[in-house]
């Protein structure tokens, strides 16, 4: 063997004679348990897949940085926002939300938008999607959902029954299903697709006063859709295209990059606005609330290691940094919990001492992380692990930090959001004034493709819902799947 190459160990370090032959008992005898480096090598090969993510399993992602372009001090007081011309680096991890690890990347899906800023107060993670509303506005509902996009438990396939049984009984949804099924449902890889926050988030300025916003993130590189045709014929042929396409990009120096906006709602203006601004089912309009530009995220290096930062990485909209918040809205309230215990199952207690999780730009002071699996960073030693306590130079808090404060009363109870009609209106904008005529044809081959697969009573109830968005847009798709216009007209649902 040359010298010039390192010898085989175990995961002890011990060097291995001969890496291609079991310790047996003669040449056809049994295998030896003492054979430590078989052992080791299977025990270590039995558990080198961790279980894959409930959504978005299948995904690539990138290393890049934030740079500040525009001054919004005056909105918010977190530290990536401080100065114009100052940059932060970020982790930006996208997905497809249905499909298992090894479906296509090119299936109809809403996309996900996961950036990790690694700021100096802390990991602020922006977790999004490249649609700026969604099926649902509470999360009670979104196991249910995501059931009913996944595999049919007593076929293990895929069922068009499940997925519009739901939705047409759901009609919150009929703005992301047009969006879905639009071109935009397929986009040509990740480069070429926005981002969005999706909900509504508080952005605190160095005064105390809150604004609600909205965060986007514009691709530079110009939207690009596949149609159905397209998508398709790649699903076959390169399932992994837009995996393929992001790091070959990066790989031959064309760095990806997009454009954040804002938008900013005084607080005082939630309360009397003609929707609810914690409807994630709805977006405000840019001429009520214009996009404000904030700055340019740009990826310009590839992971060396898949495993180590794409599928290991883990982001939560719990990791929030002073200046940025929360707010009421139902469904990021029910994300805030369940991201970081779905990372916690996945990965571990201690999933944010991975180093693509962890806050490395930062000090990290805070008596959690102790004990559990896989605990890496020394365990703080001997310092203590309660708090408070009279030791001296161990973390204490400061008020200063404190978030926001804001007065709400009410009666505790279940309260369903009340929307007579305005499901529909935004959806129907989209199809009425936002869509070309070729955009509204494949619309329409896109929805009845799929749909035409579903019980006729799913279908006769779906296409109620599109009607009251449009009478066209309804009347179109009853008439691809054969259905009587008198179907339109019969008892609402």
């Amino acid at each position: 063997m040359s010298s010039s190459r390192p010898v085989i160990t175990t995961s002890s370090g011990c060097p291995v004679d001969d890496n291609q032959n079991s310790v047996t008992v003669s040449s056809t005898g049994p295998i030896a348990i003492s054979d430590f480096a078989l052992i080791d090598k299977l025990a270590h090969f039995d558990r080198e897949r961790i279980p894959e993510r409930v959504v978005h399993a299948k995904g690539a992602a990138a290393h890049g940085y934030f740079e500040v372009t525009n001054d919004i001090t005056k909105y918010c007081k977190a530290k990536v926002f401080e100065r114009v011309g100052k940059r932060t680096p970020v982790f930006l991890r996208f997905s497809t939300v249905g499909g298992e690890r090894g479906s296509a990347d090119t299936a109809r899906d809403p996309r996900g938008f996961a950036v990790k800023f690694y700021t100096e107060e802390g990991n602020w993670d922006m977790v999004g999607n490249n649609t700026p509303v969604f099926f649902i506005r509470d999360p009670i509902k979104f196991p249910d959902f995501i059931h009913t996009q996944k595999r049919c438990p007593m076929t293990n396939i895929p069922n068009p029954d499940m997925f519009w049984d739901f939705l047409s009984l759901v009609p919150e949804s009929i703005h992301q299903v047009t969006i879905l099924f639009s071109d935009r449902g397929t986009p040509d890889g990740y480069r070429h697709m926005n981002g969005y926050s999706s909900h509504t988030f508080k952005f605190v300025n160095k005064d105390g006063e809150v604004s609600y916003v909205k965060m986007h993130f514009k691709t530079d590189q110009g939207i690009k859709n596949l149609t159905r045709q397209q998508a398709g014929t790649l699903a076959g042929g390169d399932p992994d295209y837009a995996t393929r396409d992001l790091h070959d990009s990066i790989k031959n120096g064309q760095f990806p990059s997009w454009t954040m906006f804002v938008q900013v709602m005084p607080q005082r203006e939630a309360a009397t606005y003609k929707w609810n601004v914690f409807d994630i089912t709805k977006v405000w309009p840019h001429g009520d609330y214009p996009l404000i530009p904030v700055g340019k995220l740009v990826l310009n290096r590839n992971p060396e290691n898949y495993f180590q930062d794409t599928e290991q990485s883990a982001f939560s909209p719990a990791h929030l940094v002073p200046g940025i918040e929360a707010s009421e809205d139902k469904m990021l309230q029910g994300r805030l919990f369940s991201y970081s215990d779905t990372h916690r199952h996945r990965l571990g207690a201690n999933y944010d001492q991975i180093p693509v999780n962890s806050a490395w730009n930062c000090p990290r002071h805070d008596y959690n992380a102790r004990d559990g699996p896989m605990c890496v960073n020394g365990n703080k030693g001997g310092s203590p692990n309660y708090e408070p306590n009279s030791v001296y130079g161990t973390p204490v808090q400061d008020k200063s930090f404190a978030m926001s404060s804001q007065a709400i009363s009410g009666v505790v109870g279940r309260h369903p959001q009340v929307h007579p009609n305005s499901d529909f209106e935004q959806a129907g904008n989209l199809y009425r004034k936002v869509m070309t005529r070729e955009d509204r044809d494949h619309l329409i081959d896109n929805i009845v493709s799929h749909l035409k697969n579903a019980k006729r009573e799913i279908q006769e109830r779906q296409v109620k819902v599109f009607a009251r968005a449009d009478a066209e847009y309804g009347q179109r798709v009853a008439q691809g799947l054969g259905l009587p216009s008198s179907v339109l007209y019969a008892s609402a649902m």
